[in-house]
C-alpha cells in the first residue's frame, strides 16, 4: 500500500505541529538550528508564513500532511531565478523515520520546482552522517557532487555538507521512467 502525502502551504496554526519534532534533539543532530523553544518554532513558523507574501517568492514553505495530521515539512528555495536555481529542504516526525515520506516531500518539491517554477537545477545537502537523508537524495535520482568542507557550525563542531543536485532533463527521464513511459 502507497503512502500518501499531501503539501499545503504553511499556516501559523502549523506550529504545535512543526514543533513536534524541532524540540526533538535527534531531528536537529545535523543542523545549526534547534532543539527549539516553543518561541523559536512560533517564529520560524511565521516567518515561514511570511515568506508566501513576498514578491518575487524565493521561499515556498509546505506542510506535508497525512490526511490531517501535519508529519513533516517540505521547503523549495529559489536561490537564483535568472541562472533557474533552486534548493529543496525536507524534514520527517521520527515517528514516521523509514517509510518514504521525505522521499515523497521531496517528489513533490522537485515537480513544483521544475513544473510550476521552471527550474533548470536544483539541489539539496546534507550532512555526510545523515545517511537516511543522503539515501532519500539519491531515491529522487539527484546526483552527488561532492563534498563541501565546514560549512555550518553545529552543536558537536564544524559540519561538512554533501551536495547533491537533478537537472531539468534528469528530472524529466525520471518522471517518464516511474511512470513507465517512453
Amino acid at each position: 500500500m502507497r503512502i500518501g502525502v499531501a503539501l499545503r502551504q504553511i499556516e501559523l496554526a502549523d506550529w504545535p505541529a512543526v514543533h513536534s519534532w524541532a524540540s526533538r534533539a535527534q531531528v536537529c543532530r545535523f543542523q545549526a538550528w534547534g532543539p527549539n523553544t516553543e518561541d523559536e518554532t512560533r517564529a520560524f513558523v511565521a516567518t515561514a508564513v511570511e515568506a508566501w507574501e513576498q514578491s518575487p517568492q524565493q521561499r515556498f514553505a509546505y506542510a506535508a500532511c497525512m490526511e490531517d495530521d501535519v508529519v513533516g515539512m517540505g521547503e523549495l528555495h529559489v536561490r537564483s531565478r535568472g541562472q533557474r536555481q533552486g534548493e529543496i529542504t525536507y524534514v520527517v516526525h521520527p515517528r514516521l523515520w523509514g517509510r518514504g515520506i521525505g522521499t515523497l516531500i521531496g517528489e513533490e518539491l522537485l515537480a513544483r520546482g521544475f513544473h510550476d517554477l521552471q527550474l533548470h537545477r536544483v539541489h539539496a545537502t546534507c550532512d555526510p552522517r545523515n545517511t537516511g537523508s543522503a539515501r532519500v537524495l539519491r531515491k529522487l535520482g539527484m546526483t552527488w557532487e561532492g563534498r563541501h568542507r565546514h560549512t555550518a557550525l553545529i552543536r558537536d563542531g564544524w559540519r561538512d555538507s554533501e551536495m547533491f543536485s537533478i537537472l531539468e532533463d534528469e528530472w524529466a527521464e525520471r518522471t517518464r521512467r516511474v511512470a513507465g513511459v517512453g
